[in-house]
């Protein structure tokens, strides 16, 4: 099972309210043509807050078919309580995931201390059939996986690293330095992807990777070849429309984007809403400026 590289975090194509699934399987053979190293399904940016237990589970059927077994799926399974994210597991694990990845609870923020924390995601990791990855993602939950958690659950046997998507590349190092070699560490959001390469990261959990893939595998090949400064050249100009689809526009500026160069985006599920119309030229900008504008 390959751990190193990058992997898009997919979103969830909806035809009304219903899950496309025709689209969804289409987007992932595409996907699956490029250097990628496996795929993220049920992340932030597949709206899985928002989905029924059913529907998540479908959602990892169909990209699972279209999936080769050579590439390494990562699939989204965190609830609030520890018996619904053991169960989700369980079922992700039957269904086909190669790794259940774990997000932070976040509903009772003030008693999500560090303990809370390890005692949470020890008893996911003890009955989870596939190894765990934790998901920390502050800029949603409100709460942050610091550190000195990550070193005491970094020893558990079926954790076997973490996706940090804060931006807080002090953290970051910091979360590396603490941990095991073995312990993998993706960086989970673009504007800082080469720096965090750079202190040690083993690769990336991108939503921009779906629009962009073959940029981004570049970044980190360049990078592991010593070649930063075509690695930081590559950097500035992802940069821009790293923010407009990451912290700025989300969900909707990731579906919105993919619409514009072929894949299926659709609209979001509410209560997320649209990209307003100057975002919308924006996204279109740097795309073309990026060369990845389909012909229309």
């Amino acid at each position: 099972m390959n751990l190193e590289g990058v992997f898009p975090p997919i979103p969830t194509p909806f035809s009304g309210d219903s899950i496309d699934h025709t689209s969804l399987a289409a987007n992932v053979s595409r996907w699956m043509q490029t250097r990628l190293a496996g795929l993220v399904v049920l992340g932030s940016n597949g709206e899985a807050p928002l989905l029924e237990d059913g529907e998540a589970d479908a959602v990892i059927e169909t990209v699972r078919a279209h999936v080769p077994r050579n590439r390494t799926l990562i699939g989204g399974v965190g609830r609030e309580s520890t018996a619904g994210t053991i169960a989700a597991a369980k079922r992700a694990a039957r269904i086909g995931v190669d790794v259940a990845l774990v997000r932070t609870p976040s509903f009772y923020k003030n008693v999500m201390t560090s303990d809370a924390f390890v005692r949470y995601y020890t008893a996911v990791a003890d009955a989870s059939p596939v190894p765990v990855l934790l998901y920390n993602v502050s800029m949603f939950t409100g709460v942050n996986l610091m550190p000195e958690a990550v070193e005491r659950l970094a020893s558990h046997p079926n954790i076997i690293g973490m996706k940090e998507s804060n931006a807080d590349l002090v953290q970051l190092a910091e979360t590396i330095a603490r941990t095991p070699e073995h312990f993998v560490v993706f960086g989970g959001s673009a504007p800082t992807f080469y720096h965090a390469l750079c202190a040690g990261a083993d690769g990336g959990v991108l939503a921009i990777s779906g629009v962009i893939p073959d940029i981004c595998v570049e970044m980190f090949e360049l990078v592991r070849k010593q070649r930063h400064a075509e690695a930081l050249a590559l950097q500035r100009r992802i940069t821009p429309l790293g923010r407009l689809l990451g912290a700025m526009h989300g969900v909707a500026g990731l579906k919105y984007a993919l619409d514009q160069i072929g894949f299926v985006g659709g609209p979001t599920r509410a209560p997320l809403g649209t990209v307003p119309p100057e975002a919308q030229k924006q996204i279109r900008e740097q795309l073309a400026a990026l060369g990845t504008l389909a012909t229309k």
